[in-house]
């Protein structure tokens, strides 16, 4: 059974959200304020935390931000709907994904279920036992462990999915469609800067090339490409 962490200051949806969630299978856990969530999310007993934007005295962000500095947990973002700069902001800082609010519980389920299923090793799969090799990168997906030129990288739960497949399509562009649907989980919506802002941050966590150039490009009209050398 996942557990679940919720913070969110607005007792009645975080309600609403608990007993949908539990009637799904999954354990849960509310706390209503960002100071005592970052400290709930960072006790490591949690699959995933979801985290309100929008709380008096620490907000969302700034919970995040003390997240992110101890632990690499995934975390979905709740956020007002039109506000495209805590969104962007929350993904800079390390959410895996958002859903705006309003939403329904069968929703934030889905997106849950989502990350859950992207995040989680399937030990029972014997495929990824191998590492994948580029250059100077090597990603072990079955202990979702990554690192360049022999040092490790810390990556997010979404960031580490993301890379996977650019690792397995190197050399040949792919679409943020495609990077959507096999590394969030989801189709790409409209609009959506999701993909944008966590290839940036991959671009700065990854090493160079020996010409100095960045190892992951982006290929105009076309998306994305990790480079071979």
């Amino acid at each position: 059974m996942s557990k679940v962490l919720l913070i969110d200051d607005d007792v009645e949806l975080v309600g609403m959200f608990q007993e949908y969630l539990t009637q799904e299978g999954f354990d849960t856990r509310a706390v209503h304020d960002g100071e005592s969530g970052a400290a709930e999310a960072l006790t490591g007993l949690y699959a995933i935390a979801v985290l309100d934007v929008m709380m008096p005295r620490m907000n969302g962000l700034e919970t995040l931000r003390r997240i992110r500095a101890g632990s690499n947990l995934p975390i979905l973002m709740l956020t007002a709907r039109g506000d495209d700069t805590d969104r962007i902001v929350g993904l800079e800082l390390g959410a895996d994904d958002y859903v705006t609010k309003p939403c329904t519980p069968r929703e934030l389920t889905a997106r849950i279920r989502a990350i859950l299923r992207r995040s989680q090793a399937a030990p029972h799969d014997t495929s990824g036992l191998a590492p994948l090799a580029v250059g100077q990168l090597t990603m072990w997906p079955e202990q979702r462990r990554v690192a360049w030129a022999g040092a490790h990288l810390e990556l997010t739960s979404t960031e580490f999915n993301l890379l996977e497949v650019l690792v397995r399509h190197a050399g040949k562009p792919v679409s943020k469609n495609q990077l959507s649907e096999l590394g969030l989980g989801r189709p790409m919506a409209r609009f959506d800067r999701n993909i944008d802002v966590h290839l940036s941050s991959l671009r700065r966590k990854l090493g160079s090339l020996a010409d100095g150039r960045s190892c992951l490009q982006t290929v105009y009209r076309l998306g994305y490409q990790l480079i071979k050398e």
